[in-house]
């Protein structure tokens, strides 16, 4: 049933679906045509939606308790931890749930690139999740620095610096950042302010996220578009909301296993030593997620370029909907692609070993050649191979490959029979 002529069966239904239309919305949301055919890795979307408003009640209720200035909030963190009814398990939800919401944001984002998510006609479905994950980094980055022990101080030194290499203009923005002329209390007042912000930002632009994603509707693991409703589609409720919510009990079952048995396994043990800016930590390290980026960063020898170059990083996959060239989505059908496409996550996973080590001898080489590759693919491999490569041929539905397997399994039935 589609929101326009959905018609509440109450007068008091009828009469607030006059003046506000939520009903027809849910009623839209409840009947909403998806491809039969997703697999599990399409469940993260809603994992997500949790992961968002789990760190937002979480995040309020922190910041009922934590100061904000430079001489208490080490103290304050720890009040959270013994004397607020239950601040322990909140601060470990939140601080946790940091990591298991990239950690889910990684699989969206590399199953998308994987099934074609990103072509057309998703661009700009794509655009915005980018801007999501581009205020994720800048939330998690400045929720980083609010514990304000060694690892917190030092990491918004060491990153809010990177901005004087911009020239012309770079000294006065590292100085609005720190709000004097070096890290200290002015400093740790912005970093709340916006830490507390963006996750709002962040709903706002998920919300577009999904109504985008509505016009179009889903990509699927073949990657053809189907008719809606047909009967390659199934509707929302039940079908694919009971799948949602079982991967997202699976997913809790990791969440509740760091939170409660090891919270503080994902975090760097100099953050429990309260900062101080007269002793620098023998290697300085963000989060683990930011660390491919932080190694973009540290391979490049200059400065500005290497700024440059990390912020360039992300910036490529913004307009990958233009490199990747190929008329096919999925890379079921794309045999090329496919390897490619592993040598990519390879590639990303030693990026991110690489940030979390010295910057010096072979750490360094390796760095640089997956840094190099990094924008190889994107820049050269992908919109080569979507000339060049000879894919499969596409089924005419997302039905004909079970059907036909169905008719040869019948056919090969009849001939061994007779």
């Amino acid at each position: 049933m589609s929101d326009h002529n959905y018609v509440p069966s109450t007068k008091l239904g009828k009469w607030f679906n006059d003046r506000l239309p939520l009903l027809s919305l849910s009623e839209h949301l409840r009947e909403y045509p998806t491809p039969k055919n997703l697999n599990y890795w399409w469940t993260f979307g809603g994992i997500l939606t949790f992961c968002l408003i789990a760190q937002i009640v979480t995040g309020i209720v922190l910041a009922m308790h934590y100061v904000a200035q430079a001489d208490l909030a080490f103290e304050s963190v720890e009040h959270i931890m013994r004397d607020v009814n239950y601040g322990w398990l909140i601060r470990y939800i939140h601080a946790n749930g940091s990591s298991m919401f990239f950690l889910a944001v990684y699989i969206h984002i590399f199953r998308s690139l994987y099934y074609g998510s990103h072509k057309s006609p998703r661009e700009v479905i794509w655009i915005l999740g980018m801007m999501i994950y581009f205020l994720m980094m800048m939330t998690a980055f400045m929720g980083y620095v609010l514990p304000w022990g060694q690892m917190s101080f030092w990491a918004a030194t060491v990153i809010t610096n990177l901005f004087s290499a911009v020239p012309l203009i770079g000294e006065s923005i590292t100085n609005w950042l720190w709000g004097g002329f070096a890290v200290d209390s002015p400093t740790l007042t912005r970093f709340y302010a916006l830490h507390f912000l963006f996750p709002f930002l962040i709903l706002g632009l998920v919300i577009l996220h999904i109504w985008a994603l509505h016009i179009p509707g889903n990509n699927n693991p073949v990657g053809i578009d189907v008719k809606k409703p047909s009967k390659d589609t199934v509707p929302f409720h039940p079908y694919i909301v009971i799948k949602d919510l079982f991967a997202l009990l699976v997913f809790l079952t990791l969440f509740a296993f760091f939170v409660f048995y090891s919270p503080n396994l994902l975090g760097h043990p100099d953050n429990y030593i309260e900062a101080n800016p007269l002793v620098t930590p023998t290697h300085i390290v963000p989060e683990w997620y930011l660390l491919p980026f932080y190694a973009i960063l540290r391979s490049i020898p200059d400065k500005l370029l290497g700024v440059v170059a990390m912020f360039a990083s992300i910036f490529v996959l913004v307009i990958l909907p233009w490199l990747d060239t190929s008329k096919i989505r999925s890379a079921v059908f794309r045999p090329l692609y496919k390897q490619f496409y592993w040598i990519l996550v390879l590639d990303v996973l030693v990026l991110g070993y690489m940030g979390a080590l010295p910057p010096e001898g072979i750490y360094l080489l390796i760095a640089r050649i997956a840094t190099a590759y990094y924008f190889i693919h994107f820049l050269v491999i992908l919109p080569v191979l979507g000339f060049k490569e000879k894919t499969i041929p596409l089924p005419l539905s997302i039905s004909e490959p079970v059907l036909n397997e169905s008719h040869e399994v019948v056919n090969n039935n009849k001939m061994s029979t007779e």
